[in-house]
């Protein structure tokens, strides 16, 4: 057991090297983009003397154990438009995207594991077809276009959810933590209550289709895990025992039908990251995403550089804990 945790740790570790290796050689071969390390005169001194004493091959390894020194110091350079730390700016920014993520996945297992379910019960029955045919067009449609639809039909016709923003302009609430949810909560104001109910409202529509896409996944593949274990014999022999199929479903059949389920989950992190992107511009949600795309407009590049790489970071830490969640779920692995 053991062993296996200190090899995802390894896993981990190596990811990390990877990823630096591939933005540090980015910098170091277009300089002219980056100014990622933040004191001038020590880089300039560092490369007169590495160049006049040292290989080519050396100046490289030098200004790579300086750069993963400063990342691992949690130095990742300055904004070249606004000056402030890229760091401080990303973690100003990361709580709405992780508020955002996390409303979508909710949303997406939420309905998604039951109707992978209803699905794998009611195989080749017109509900089960009913909810293939929907999760195809989920899947096929595009992040932008949905927006715009759920946009104009809920907000702008029906006027049921909020077009932008976290919060409405009538509440002050002071950030504490970065999660509008919690600070809504912890305000001091006496309309603490309504403003939390204000944020959740706000909050269902990019949720919505930004989990739409991640609803259609999750669907699919329990639908496709659960119609695999419920054909197996301990299922069989479960419901011969006179358990009903309500316990059978979800206490047998969906423990076994979870290992996939988590695999797929890890990826979808990913692709709830990368979606945020869209979806925090289209309502105007200040998270990570819009910040990053506001800096490629501005060209600043040291924050797309320092984004990206606190980005892929997060992901391949979430991609571990799911990994270890498996060990809990799957025995199997604990003896590999």
């Amino acid at each position: 057991m053991w062993f296996i945790i200190i090899r995802q740790v390894l896993n981990l570790i190596g990811s990390f090297f990877v990823l630096t290796l591939f933005t540090f050689g980015l910098t170091y071969l277009f300089p002219q983009g980056s100014s990622f390390i933040v004191d001038p005169q020590l880089s300039s001194e560092l490369m007169i003397n590495s160049t006049i004493n040292q290989a080519p091959e050396a100046n490289f390894f030098i200004d790579y154990y300086q750069y993963v020194t400063q990342i691992l110091d949690g130095n990742f350079g300055l904004s070249s438009v606004r000056g402030s730390p890229v760091f401080s700016e990303f973690w100003t920014y990361f709580p709405a995207t992780i508020e955002l993520s996390m409303g979508a996945l909710l949303f997406a297992l939420g309905f998604g594991m039951p109707l992978g379910i209803i699905a794998a019960k009611l195989k080749n029955q017109w509900q089960d077809k009913l909810i293939v045919s929907s999760t195809l067009v989920g899947f096929s449609m595009p992040i932008f276009w949905w927006a715009m639809l759920l946009v104009l039909l809920f907000s702008l016709w029906l006027g049921i959810t909020p077009v932008a923003s976290r919060l409405g302009f009538e509440f002050d609430i002071q950030p504490v933590t970065g999660f509008m949810l919690i600070d809504t909560l912890l305000s001091p104001q006496a309309y603490n209550v309504e403003a939390f109910y204000d944020a959740v409202h706000h909050l269902i529509l990019p949720s919505v289709v930004l989990g739409t896409i991640p609803l259609a996944v999750f669907t699919r593949t329990t639908r496709s895990a659960m119609v695999s274990e419920l054909s197996k014999d301990y299922i069989q022999s479960a419901k011969a025992r006179g358990i009903s199929q309500n316990l059978v479903v979800w206490k047998h059949a969906l423990r076994n039908a979870i290992i996939p389920i988590l695999t797929v989950l890890g990826l979808q992190v990913s692709v709830l990251i990368t979606g945020s992107l869209i979806t925090e511009t289209i309502f105007s949600w200040p998270g990570v995403g819009k910040w990053m795309l506001e800096a490629v407009y501005r060209r600043d590049f040291p924050v797309i550089h320092g984004g990206i790489l606190a980005i892929a970071s997060f992901v391949i830490v979430i991609h571990l804990l799911i990994d270890l969640m498996s060990l809990y779920f799957d025995p199997k692995k604990r003896t590999l």
